[in-house]
């Protein structure tokens, strides 16, 4: 067993990854290391070299991805107490299923890194319960190299392509100084009132100084009010211009970045830009003004009293210096609770979707516990994140009432000295009171600039992800024949996974009805998706016509081809919206022609709104056969030239199977179908039969001889 390393100066912090995807907490948990030794990675740049499936990664993977990164992997079995032994950082089996860190140990508690909420203290018991004995030592081999590998999100990212935005902000930077241009002569109505009025009784210089700073309330009043409707204005276009272009970034992105992300953290991520949009119309415009501002009511401050300047600037200092300490632990406890809060949302929307499984296994009260357990994880993240803002609340109110009791005790000698009238000691207090707002209003703009890039961060998962090829491009593909050439195709999830096709070939003539066939598990739908361009083969290639769909222009292709596939969804709307797929002009004839295509036109003739009836997201008071021909409806639509379908009639009756099939035989359109009942292979003109890797030796591809 090694020694850990002997620690001569100040111990440095690993730096917090946290994972995006499922699965990929062992990776997040290298690249915390590799961090500590100087190699700055982001996942992006890990997952690009080493991809992740929703399968997890194996202690052998893990010392791969190290060893390609100039770092010595040493595993190690060991026990509990004897881990204080280990180089740390290193990573922990944890629960037989999830990485950790183990930063250091503390006694009677350890410090860990967990990738899935960030940094935390436990006891050694529950430790002990929870580590299965295995250990990752990563050291920095001869070649190690420190250097920053991280694609960053940067805010200036925003501004670009975002019409209108520099005319707003100037008109709002002008209109905000100009307020604070009257802020600054506020304080001159109390001095000239003490100073000039009350000591020479002049009612008349009163009335014009009331008359006179009264214009000017109302004309800062109207000011204010135009500047709301500009913030307003600034707010609403940037709200909708960002939030159109991340929902198209997100859109574009391929079916792999969805299936391995759950769906509280893709809505998590897309609710940051909320906090980017307020932190430019809001924080960046009232920045630039409160330093404005701090700098001429502080040069106004030493024009009345060096002395009593220097205590407020003092002041201001030594609450900047208690902020920056506040900074790094509210930074760590802000990001993990976006991320305990995703984890919430991911399961409320789980037990929701799956509410009548739930119903029928009586899970009911535990599904309701465990959701507990992690709204109790959410409310406790919160209150920690809140404990921070209270401390430095504390401090802002500590720091700021000694200064304000120095303040008048100083200026209170300056007045017994005849250094100060007492016009002149109210209107400095007044521009005390400005600076000292502004100031430190300043310097929470500054945290608060800084923890943006929590959110940057996360909005970085979808805009830097890489999306499909041609997706949003102009349609150019030519009409399709529907000829389809599979080419020594082969495929896996990830580059370390199994292969899950190999060397895969098959000829679908035009027009044609191919049947795959094989036990569950074997690769079916998934060559299907690869057929449809949902995802790229590890090698070989997809023809359609002799071109290669993953070289031309997908979006036209997937115009010309329909699916239904096991686990497509209606969406909310009207029977006939869903057919429709929610056509901006939906043809009424060629739904309802589809419709009797699908055997479903008298069953909707019946309803009580016919094709408008309502359906929800979930397909509610649908039975599974409806759902079905809906979709097969929906696909139908389109017109497509191919056709296909992942057990698409699995939960039809024998004869409402075979009206279906006779109607799609009468289509000329080339059809690749899934399926296990016999009869429903019958109707194709050929079988091909699967295997985990391929097509089974003693079967292979058979012609029909019912076709």
């Amino acid at each position: 067993m090694s020694l850990a390393a002997p620690r001569l100066f100040a111990r440095r912090r690993t730096p917090v990854v946290l994972q995006t995807e499922a699965a990929e907490c062992g990776i997040a948990c290298v690249a915390m290391v590799a961090g500590f030794h100087g190699l700055e990675m982001d996942l992006n740049a890990l997952r690009r070299r080493w991809g992740v499936s929703l399968k997890g990664t194996s202690l052998v993977r893990l010392m791969d991805v190290a060893q390609g990164l100039e770092l010595n992997a040493r595993a190690l079995r060991l026990e509990p107490v004897d881990l204080g032994r280990l180089r740390r950082p290193a990573i922990l089996h944890w629960n037989f299923d999830h990485f950790v860190v183990l930063e250091r140990p503390l006694g009677p508690s350890v410090e860990i890194i967990d990738p899935r909420i960030g940094r935390r203290r436990i006891a050694v018991e529950e430790l002990a319960g929870r580590f299965t004995g295995v250990a990752l030592e990563l050291t920095p081999g001869a070649n190690f190299v420190r250097r920053r590998e991280r694609t960053q999100l940067r805010l200036s990212a925003f501004f670009r392509h975002t019409t209108g935005l520099g005319p707003a902000l100037v008109q709002m930077l002008v209109l905000s100084l100009t307020l604070q241009v009257f802020a600054l002569l506020a304080p001159f109505y109390s001095q000239l009132v003490i100073d000039e009025v009350i000591v020479s009784g002049d009612r008349g210089l009163l009335g014009v100084l009331a008359v006179g700073f009264a214009l000017l309330a109302l004309v800062h009043v109207a000011i204010g009010a135009f500047r709301s409707w500009v913030v307003l204005y600034l707010g609403s276009l940037l709200r909708y211009s960002w939030a159109a272009r991340l929902f198209r970034q997100l859109l574009s992105l391929p079916l792999a970045f969805f299936e391995k992300r759950h769906m509280g953290g893709v809505v998590s991520r897309f609710g940051s830009l909320q906090s980017i949009q307020s932190l430019v119309t809001h924080t960046m415009v009232e920045a630039v003004i409160d330093g404005l501002m701090a700098m001429t009511t502080l040069v106004v401050m030493f024009l009345y009293d060096v002395r009593l300047a220097l205590i407020v600037a003092g002041a201001v200092a030594i609450y900047a210096f208690a902020r920056l300490c506040f900074y790094g632990p509210h930074q760590l406890r802000a990001r993990e609770a976006l991320v305990v809060d995703a984890r919430e949302q991911s399961f409320f929307m789980e037990s929701v979707r799956a509410i009548q499984a739930v119903k029928c296994f009586g899970r009911e009260q535990q599904r309701e516990s465990f959701w507990l357990n992690r709204l109790a994880d959410t409310v406790n993240a919160d209150v920690r994140v809140r404990k921070l803002e209270i401390g430095e609340q504390l401090v802002h109110g500590l720091v700021f009432g000694l200064e304000s009791v120095a303040v008048v005790f100083v200026a209170a000698l300056a007045v017994l000295d005849g250094r100060l009238s007492v016009g002149m000691l109210v209107a400095f207090l007044a521009y005390k009171a400005q600076f000292a707002s502004r100031a430190s209003a300043l310097v929470d703009k500054a945290v608060e600039y800084r923890l943006a890039s929590i959110h940057l961060e996360r909005l970085g998962d979808i805009v830097h992800a890489e999306t499909e090829p041609g997706l949003m491009g102009p349609m150019a593909a030519p009409k399709l024949r529907g000829g389809i050439e599979v080419r020594d195709l082969s495929f896996r999830y990830a580059e370390a996974e199994p292969l899950v096709l190999s060397g895969i070939a098959l000829d679908v003539a035009p027009g044609e009805c191919v049947a795959l066939t094989a036990p569950s598990g074997f690769g079916k739908s998934t060559l299907l998706k690869l057929m449809l361009g949902l995802l790229k083969p590890s090698s070989g290639a997809v023809l359609v016509d002799g071109r290669d769909i993953h070289r031309g222009d997908i979006r036209g292709y997937r115009q010309q081809v329909a699916s239904v596939m096991q686990d497509d969804r209606l969406l909310s709307g009207s029977l006939a919206d869903n057919i429709a797929f929610f056509d901006a002009r939906p043809d009424e004839s060629r739904i309802e022609a589809c419709a009797r295509l699908a055997c479903l036109d008298e069953e909707i003739a019946g309803m009580p709104m016919g094709y408008h009836s309502l359906v929800g997201d979930m397909g509610a008071a649908l039975s599974g056969g409806q759902k079905q021909r809906i979709l097969l409806a929906r696909a139908l639509y389109r017109e497509p030239r191919i056709l296909f379908l992942d057990e698409a009639t699995s939960h039809l009756d024998a004869a409402t199977e075979a009206r279906i099939a006779a109607m799609l035989a009468g289509l000329e359109i080339t059809r690749i179908l899934i399926a296990h009942r016999r009869e429903t292979l019958s109707r194709a003109d050929r079988v091909v039969r699967l295997d985990q890797l391929g097509f089974q030796p003693d079967a292979g591809s058979e012609r029909n001889p019912a076709a």
